[in-house]
């Protein structure tokens, strides 16, 4: 069953200020672009590190690790070492509050 999870009001996801939330056993980042909401788990698929401290550039998320970029709005591995997308979440807004679903069991 999807459970949506409240965030943040979306006037305090901040644009390169992530917020991160979590789930009963993830972590999870909320972005917000241009007033855009995207959701990815906080994972580089490369090495299973955590994302939280990565730079931001422009629509993407650099591994502090390796360099690895992934795309905020898909989650698409866009260079090496990373070559599979990490996990996004939708999102939504409800009463001003930015909510994220755990939608990983239907």
């Amino acid at each position: 069953m999807s459970k949506w999870l409240g965030v943040a009001p979306a006037t305090e996801i901040l644009p390169d200020k992530p917020v991160c939330v979590e789930f009963e056993d993830i972590r999870v980042l909320v972005f917000n672009l241009d007033g855009e909401f995207y959701a990815l788990q906080d994972v580089c698929t490369h090495d299973g590190g955590n994302l939280n401290c990565a730079k931001i550039d422009g629509q993407q998320i650099i591994c502090p690790r390796h360099g690895a970029r992934f795309s905020i709005r898909n989650g698409a591995a866009l260079s090496a070492p990373a070559y599979e997308a990490i996990r996004t979440f939708p999102t939504r807004i409800n009463n001003g509050e930015v909510q994220v679903c755990d939608n990983r069991w239907g």
